[in-house]
């Protein structure tokens, strides 16, 4: 089994991001590897530990700086890379799902991939579509929000979050798409000779336009703008107080 992980290059969790000209300023702040990709990473280093795989190949579409993300994928214990080189923003304001589904589709039909790993969603723009698109658009079957999975004679079994609970999938054969959850796994910490070692493990780099598919972004985004600041709270004296608030300013009783 050959299984593509993708890698997506983000602004860092922990930072708060700051608003300039309508977007997100990228400019000397934090970048880091997507929490959820980093779980899709993760689960594909062990289904090559646990003999199911053959080879995992880690992708990032991006700036030159994706290479560094892709260090981390290949010092956590991926093979080798693919950096599909573009100058466009990855973060819905130039590149959307469409070109980064279609990009994926061309490159895990080059590859002869097996299986596809994708976070359910990246934290900069909060779609989630990629997985689903690719799966589309390759007609293999997908499964979402993936929270536990299991390869089995030749196929997978994957357990995966719903609104009301968990349900579990069964794909009999490959190839398929999968996007990762956050209880799939706990990401392992790369250590300082793994990491030393992804230092001469291979990058293969294709620049996006070599690929002939319309990048164009399908949607305009008109705004950018953060969220307004919460209002601190008052102390009331009883619960008589509380109730008259509740129902008189806030609304929120009859």
């Amino acid at each position: 089994m050959k299984v593509l992980v993708g890698v997506k290059r983000v602004v860092d969790y922990a930072v708060k991001v700051r608003v300039q000209n309508k977007s997100v300023d990228l400019n000397n702040v934090k970048m880091s590897l997507n929490p959820f990709c980093e779980i899709a990473v993760e689960e594909a280093v062990r289904l090559k530990e646990g003999k199911h795989a053959d080879e995992v190949v880690a992708m990032s579409i991006g700036p030159k700086q994706c290479t560094e993300t892709l260090r981390t994928a290949l010092a956590m214990g991926c093979d080798r890379a693919i950096h599909v080189t573009t100058d466009l923003r990855t973060d819905y304001m130039d590149l959307q799902p469409y070109a980064i589904a279609k990009i994926f589709e061309k490159v895990a039909e080059q590859e002869g991939t097996d299986l596809v790993l994708l976070g359910k969603q990246g934290i900069d723009s909060d779609c989630g579509q990629t997985g689903p698109m690719l799966a589309g658009f390759l007609g293999w079957p997908q499964v979402t929000f993936a929270a536990n999975l299991e390869a089995k004679d030749g196929g997978i079994q994957v357990e995966r979050e719903t609104d009301a609970g968990t349900e579990t999938i069964n794909i009999p054969s490959l190839p398929a798409v999968v996007t990762c959850d956050l209880r799939l796994n706990e990401p392992r910490y790369a250590t300082l000779p793994n990491i030393m070692k992804a230092k001469k493990k291979k990058v293969d780099t294709i620049a996006a336009d070599s690929f002939g598919i319309d990048l164009e972004a399908h949607n305009e985004v008109l705004e950018v703008f953060e969220p307004p600041q919460r209002q601190e709270g008052i102390m009331v004296d009883d619960i008589d107080q509380l109730v008259d608030k509740l129902k008189n300013e806030a609304g929120v009783l009859a």
